[in-house]
C-alpha cells in the first residue's frame, strides 16, 4: 500500500457535500484503502465554472491504498455528480 493525498472539491450545499463526502470515504474503503486523516479546507471561489458552480468546498483525504485500485476509485469519482473535481497525488513516505 502506498500513501496518497486526495484533494476533492464538493458543492457548497450541506446535503450534497455530506453525501459526496460519504461516497468518497466508502469508495476508498471499498477499494482496500485506509483513511489516515481528513482535513476540511472550507468554501472557496473557483477560478472558473465547474459543473455550473462558481464556489466549492475543499477537503483533503490522506489515505493508504494499493496502487492498482486507484483506477477503480477514479471511475467512481468521475461518475459522481456531487464531486466537482478531484486529484490523487502520491504522498511522500
Amino acid at each position: 500500500m502506498r500513501p496518497y493525498e486526495l484533494t476533492v472539491i464538493f458543492p457548497t450545499e450541506e446535503e450534497l457535500y455530506r453525501q459526496a463526502k460519504e461516497t468518497v470515504s466508502a469508495t476508498l474503503k471499498a477499494n482496500g484503502g485506509e483513511i489516515v486523516k481528513e482535513e476540511e479546507l472550507g468554501e472557496r471561489a473557483l477560478a472558473y465554472e465547474v459543473k455550473g458552480k462558481m464556489r466549492g468546498r475543499y477537503a483533503i483525504f490522506f489515505a493508504n491504498m494499493p496502487p492498482e485500485k486507484l483506477v477503480a476509485a477514479e471511475k467512481v469519482f468521475k461518475l459522481e455528480p456531487n464531486i466537482l473535481k478531484y486529484l490523487f497525488v502520491r504522498a511522500e513516505d
